[in-house]
């Protein structure tokens, strides 16, 4: 392996030599080299305009609005995003938030009767060196059918594959003197070593592109995919990619974020917590943006996302794109007798069946138990593939609608469960682990920052509690931060898992007293001390065969 004189990459980690060996070819990472050198500034340059747009907005006191400069965009009816290929026509249900470097779990997902799956180094992933290095190179026995007792590519569920979002990079690996960009360090190596087999099977290149914020995000993932099919000899429009929208400012780019990539659209996604956490990120300051429990609004039923969903669906469809819903979270409980297991299930498909109703092609689970009651629902409500069909012309959507606060209080309870999730999110990523289960869902980032962005902007409002009129402090915080503590250590038996739940309990403390906002819980993570030294330690509890996670 010879690596290029500009290009820095950390030594294997332990345990992982031969699947290091296998991905980091030399002429794999002239292509990575290159690939980062050439959108370097450009990736630096959507970022800063993330900062900008952000400044503007805090100083004019303005709202977002539907883009004056794209107008022509949108009026024009004649534009269509090219039609998607046959295996993701019809898409109802796929699996969501699967962390491949688990492989137990994604073998499994594999066997299921899902009919996509969304492969995660986001959200539901801890980007470790070791999580990335297994992940990706679980992809690649996947895509080449070296993984035992699975379906060959062709037949299995399609793979959405979900790279890293612009705000994270890749700390072991330094191109030209700079750590390497998240997405382009776990993109580059999908598509070297998977690409072209995935197209020549008619099952991919698919992706996932998470946390775009702008139109002009998607010109620059555009970009890339102009520029990576050339370097590897496929055809124009080859990868499709799904767009999450999953920030406020992104819900009035939705025409243009298609536009932008109408070559290589799969469509759009509702991605309901972080678009629900971006209006704390983007407005948390301002007292007309206060959110109130997360359990009182994280679902379709609610005007503030039901409008975001019903114009996701209308631009989608009016462009030929399909509209996907968000992901329940909820773990279905074993015994199919149990009132809780009937409970669960009537709660996801009331909830799914709204999608269904709003005219999405497709949505997601976590739990696998839930693939078939979810596709018998899909069955039952629609006629074809897909919902393409349904325009939505019945409804308009205003920037009022999009920017309308649902109602309804804090409590005690949604405040110490906030701050459970926060410390619980923290002390996984710790360990190496992306998502837990708690209270009967799974949680990850997304969940993780809806919950942590509530406690910092109800301290910052100095928001009281319905229950006793107590008003939400950073002594009434940390004093609850330590009853929450008592309890969660009770459940650990692991040695050296009370220390660390201790760290956990600190740095949530540290991000939710924050002067400013941060931005993401995962970019914090990412760039913390604790983390990086354990990675360096080699301490990370990294997810693998003999490490399943099990559900709190």
């Amino acid at each position: 392996m010879s690596v290029p004189v500009s290009m820095e990459l950390s030594p294997p980690p332990s345990g992982l030599e031969a699947e290091y060996k296998t991905l980091f070819t030399t002429d794999c990472l002239l292509f990575l080299h290159e690939l980062i050198s050439t959108f370097n500034e450009e990736v630096d340059q959507v970022l800063q305009l993330r900062v900008t747009r952000k400044v503007n907005l805090d100083l004019s006191g303005d709202l977002p609005n539907f883009l004056e400069s794209t107008t022509h965009i949108r009026r024009d009816p004649a534009w269509r995003v090219l039609p998607v290929p046959p295996r993701l026509q019809r898409r109802h249900v796929d699996i969501g938030d699967l962390a491949p470097c688990d492989t137990q779990c994604f073998i499994k997902a594999l066997q299921s009767p899902a009919q996509g799956i969304q492969v995660d180094f986001d959200d539901g992933n801890c980007p470790t060196y070791y999580n990335q290095i297994k992940g990706i190179h679980n992809v690649y026995k996947a895509v080449h059918n070296h993984l035992p007792n699975v379906p060959h590519i062709s037949q299995a569920p399609v793979l959405m594959l979900r790279p890293r979002a612009w705000n994270m990079v890749e700390h072991k690996m330094m191109v030209e003197g700079r750590e390497a960009p998240g997405p382009l360090f776990d993109f580059g190596l999908l598509m070297f070593h998977c690409g072209r087999t995935l197209f020549e099977n008619k099952s991919g290149p698919f992706f996932y592109l998470s946390k775009v914020e702008s139109f002009m995000e998607a010109r620059l993932w555009n970009k890339i995919f102009l520029w990576t099919q050339h370097k590897l000899g496929l055809p124009l429009g080859s990868i499709k990619a799904t767009v999450l929208i999953e920030n406020v400012l992104a819900s009035f780019e939705m025409e243009e974020i298609l536009y932008e990539l109408r070559d290589h659209s799969a469509g759009l996604n509702c991605g309901i917590w972080d678009y629900s956490a971006s209006f704390v990120n983007k407005f948390g300051h301002r007292q007309a943006f206060l959110l109130p429990d997360r359990s009182k609004y994280v679902n379709m039923e609610k005007r503030f996302l039901r409008t975001y969903m019903d114009l996701l669906v209308q631009t989608c469809h009016r462009r030929g794109a399909l509209a996907t819903g968000g992901m329940a979270a909820l773990l279905l409980p074993q015994d199919p007798l149990s009132d809780s297991h009937k409970r669960v299930l009537a709660t996801v498909t009331r909830l799914k069946l709204l999608e269904i109703n709003a005219g999405v092609d497709g949505f997601m689970v976590y739990d696998l138990s839930l693939i078939e009651p979810m596709q018998k629902l899909f069955k039952l409500h629609t006629e074809g593939d897909n919902q393409l069909h349904q325009l939505r012309n019945d409804i308009t959507v205003t920037p009022d609608d999009l920017l309308s606060m649902p109602s309804g209080g804090v409590t005690l309870y949604g405040l110490k469960h906030n701050i459970s999730v926060g410390v619980l999110f923290i002390n996984a990523w710790l360990s190496g682990i992306g998502h837990f289960f708690y209270r009967g869902q799974v949680e990850d980032s997304a969940t993780a920052e809806i919950s942590r962005s509530q406690v910092w902007q109800w301290i910052r409002h100095q928001t009281q509690l319905e229950d006793d009129s107590r008003v939400v402090s950073k002594r009434l915080v940390t004093d609850l931060t330590k009853e929450v503590m008592m309890e969660l250590r009770a459940s650990c038996h692991i040695v050296g898992a009370k220390q660390r739940l201790h760290t956990a309990a600190d740095i949530f403390l540290e991000v939710v007293l924050k002067r400013d906002f941060p931005e993401f819980i995962t970019t914090y993570l990412n760039q913390e001390h604790t983390f990086l030294s354990s990675q360096r330690a080699g301490q990370v509890e990294a997810l693998d065969e003999d490490t399943p996670q099990s559900k709190m």
